[in-house]
C-alpha cells in the first residue's frame, strides 16, 4: 500500500471510531410501518429516542428499541472508558429496506385466490456523536 492510500485509510478508520452500527435482518413487519417508527427517531439524541420508542404503542417500536440499545452497546464497546450518557450520541442514520416476502394464497369470490404478501424488512441504524461535540473534541 502506498503512502497516500495509507493516510486515506487511516483517516477513514479514525472517522469510524465515533460511529457504531447495528443491523436487524428479516423483521416480520412491513417496511412502511417500520419506516413510520424510524422517521420519529431519526436525528434525535439517543436518550430521547429510547424514551419515544419505549412508550410508543406501534408494533415496530419494540424491535427498533432493542436495535437502538444494541447500537449504544456497540458504541460503548468501541469507545472504551466512555459512557453513552456522558456524550451526546445521536441517531445519525436509520435505513429501512425491503426484505423477502412470504407469499400466501387468500380465498376470493367465485373460487379464485388472491395472493397475499407478508412483507419483512432489514433495518440499519448508525449512532454517532453530535456534530458540535465532534468539533469540541478536535
Amino acid at each position: 500500500m502506498g503512502a497516500r492510500k495509507k493516510i486515506a485509510a487511516d483517516k477513514r478508520k479514525e472517522a469510524q471510531k465515533t460511529v457504531a452500527v447495528a443491523r436487524l435482518v428479516s423483521v416480520p413487519t412491513s417496511p412502511r410501518k417500520m419506516r413510520q417508527s424510524a422517521d420519529t427517531i431519526r436525528g434525535l439524541e439517543v436518550e430521547k429516542a429510547l424514551g419515544i420508542l419505549q412508550y410508543s404503542t406501534r408494533h415496530a417500536s419494540l424491535p427498533l428499541y432493542k436495535l437502538l440499545r444494541s447500537a449504544i452497546a456497540n458504541w460503548e464497546s468501541k469507545n472504551e472508558g466512555e459512557k453513552a450518557g456522558d456524550t451526546k450520541l445521536v441517531v445519525s442514520t436509520i435505513r429501512v429496506d425491503e426484505s423477502t416476502s412470504l407469499k400466501r394464497m387468500l380465498p376470493a369470490p367465485q373460487g379464485r385466490a388472491y395472493r397475499m404478501r407478508k412483507r419483512s424488512n432489514h433495518v440499519i441504524l448508525i449512532v454517532d456523536r453530535a456534530p458540535n461535540e465532534v468539533a469540541e473534541k478536535a
